[in-house]
């Protein structure tokens, strides 16, 4: 990479500014990104989303559930003993 070539002070310090401004909003990101981890990994949120894991996986599966707990019930019933 070349070396960038200036032709006066005002040019120097307009990118001294830009990498000044640059700098700190790389470290407002990094900032923010911190606090989103944290976030997520609170307890209350971790509980959350295996919460919401466990319901999209039940839902996938949710009609193939129901097709063989319905007939084991049935079966569960009608062989139970009368007056029990």
């Amino acid at each position: 990479m070349e070396p960038k070539k200036y032709s006066s002070y005002a040019q120097i310090e307009l990118e001294l500014e830009i990498l000044k401004v640059e700098r700190t909003l790389n470290l407002k990101r990094i900032v923010l990104n911190v606090e989103k981890t944290k976030e997520s990994l609170s307890p209350k949120n971790l509980l959350k989303s295996f919460i919401g894991d466990y319901k999209s996986i039940l839902s996938n599966y949710s009609g193939t559930i129901f097709n063989i707990a319905i007939p084991l019930i049935i079966n569960w019933f009608t062989k139970r003993k009368r007056g029990n």
